[in-house]
């Protein structure tokens, strides 16, 4: 892989919604991480919520002996998602807030006010060789968090930058590219994700120090009118164009 190259992390959470509306093991959430990989993701992420509204503990065995792609597990700093990512070791784990009630992950982690609670879960996900990502606004304090908890990796929320319109995002787009900057000049790999559409991914893709871009919810709903593959295809070359 070419060391500039933007990599593209497909998020399959929500092949799992649809199978765990009906139940049964339709839509499987593996066959459409080989899909991604066929139409050139470079990594798969996983959200395996306490709950289990979508991604089960099955899912994440599936996706650890069946796929050839990194997986990105996403979790909660809980003793129960530490010692599942333990068990399992993939290749990261990215540590997000996790609201019961919520529909879908509504903001970045809150690094800067957790340091206590997240020391301990990030020495002992890095002790394993898990690469840690902490799911973060764009920010200067949470990224000073990620420097003080050792965490090799950062991912923006790209949430309030993709609902805005798009003659309002200039302010936005700049705060996530300053952090972007700010972290890298510390050491830390930026990545992005939340919201991010074919309409509005290519001034986030274009960002030079963002090193890889997480996107699930809007793939799989476009893949139900052109298809999985077509879909992850049509990211793939928005992302590449922008560079």
């Amino acid at each position: 892989m070419a060391q500039d190259k933007l990599r593209l992390g497909v998020n399959i959470d929500h092949v799992a919604t649809i199978r765990n509306a009906r139940g049964g093991e339709h839509p499987d959430p593996v066959r459409a991480a080989h899909a991604a990989e066929a139409a050139g993701a470079d990594g798969i992420t996983a959200h395996l919520r306490e709950d289990r509204r979508h991604i089960t503990d099955g899912d994440i065995e599936r996706l650890m002996s069946e796929i050839r792609l990194p997986l990105n597990l996403e979790m909660a700093a809980t003793e129960e998602m530490l010692a599942i990512a333990l068990r399992h070791r993939p290749h990261a784990a990215c540590i997000v807030p996790e609201k019961r009630e919520e529909r879908t992950t509504e903001g970045g982690l809150d690094a800067a006010g957790q340091l206590e609670v997240l020391t301990p879960v990030v020495g002992k996900l890095s002790a394993a060789g898990i690469r840690v990502s902490l799911f973060i606004e764009a920010e200067p304090q949470q990224i000073e968090a990620a420097i003080r908890l050792g965490a090799p990796v950062v991912e923006f929320h790209t949430g309030r930058y993709a609902h805005l319109a798009a003659d309002q995002r200039e302010s936005e787009l700049k705060r996530i590219a300053d952090a972007a900057a700010l972290a890298a000049k510390n050491g830390i790999e930026p990545h992005a994700g939340h919201g991010l559409t074919f309409d509005n991914v290519s001034p986030i893709a274009a960002i030079p120090q963002v090193r890889e871009l997480n996107i699930g919810h809007f793939l799989i709903g476009e893949a139900i009118f052109i298809g999985l593959e077509e879909s992850v295809r049509r990211m793939r070359a928005l992302m590449d164009a922008a560079r």
